[in-house]
């Protein structure tokens, strides 16, 4: 008689991850640091339209279907793909192609609102662009940045190092610890865990199951911008669910 089969074991799916407003209730924070990418501007569509061009110029298999690892500073990934001598002009081809094409890149709903709502001295944009790719798709989507904003350009290490949220929080003269970090992937959030920030995670990049498995956990889940209200008094910045 035949073995019986059994079928392969499979991942639980983790906990959902509270609401900004159950996982913040009665916290305050001095500051909100916002990647850019995926949080407050949707560039996917021409990431990923550069990133498949860069592929298959450099002979990648698949490269039409080409997957590249949003968060991940575009050096550090290319360093996993190509030989080390061959990673700095591989990096200088795909920086030239993405501030070349930035067709569809859009402001995502409820960035507006949140960066009215904080006051200037109280936020800032941490981001794995280099600062001229940074201001290229903030020209695209029409963002206007905040004064203070963190690029690959201004860090040895980037995500998911912690040196560009502690340098974010630096320059705006707080104390990383109370620090919110706003983010849309798990390098992003191993960066801001590293520096000691609460982090809220928003989808559109990854899923909810993705961002509640990433390691360390996000503290919060909302389903973008749109979904979450921020509130700035003396006692300084509180979110709640909108």
């Amino acid at each position: 008689m035949p073995d019986p089969v059994t079928a392969p074991a499979t991942d639980p799916a983790p906990a959902p991850l509270p609401t900004p407003g159950v996982a913040f209730a009665g916290r305050t924070f001095d500051a909100v640091l916002f990647d850019m990418d995926g949080t407050l501007i949707d560039s996917v569509p021409a990431v990923d339209r550069n990133w498949r061009r860069w592929a298959a110029e450099h002979g990648l298999p698949d490269a039409e279907d080409f997957q590249i690892q949003h968060g991940t500073p575009a050096r550090t990934l290319i360093a996993t793909l190509l030989p080390a001598d061959q990673v700095e002009p591989a990096y200088d081809r795909i920086h030239e192609l993405e501030l070349e094409d930035n067709e569809g890149v859009t402001i995502l709903p409820g960035t507006r609102d949140a960066l009215a709502t904080l006051p200037p001295e109280r936020q800032a944009i941490v981001t794995s662009c280099t600062r001229p790719l940074a201001a290229a798709r903030m020209a695209a989507s029409g963002l206007v940045a905040p004064s203070v904003v963190v690029t690959a350009d201004d860090v040895a290490h980037g995500k998911p190092d912690p040196d560009p949220f502690l340098l974010g929080a630096e320059r705006l003269g707080v104390d990383p610890a109370r620090c919110l970090v706003v983010e849309d992937a798990p390098a992003g959030v191993a960066s801001a865990r590293a520096a000691g920030c609460a982090v809220l995670v928003v989808t559109g990049t990854h899923t909810a199951d993705e961002l509640a498995s990433a390691s360390p956990a996000p503290d919060a889940l909302a389903a973008g911008l749109a979904a979450v209200r921020f509130a700035a008094g003396p006692e300084g910045i509180r979110i709640t669910d909108a």
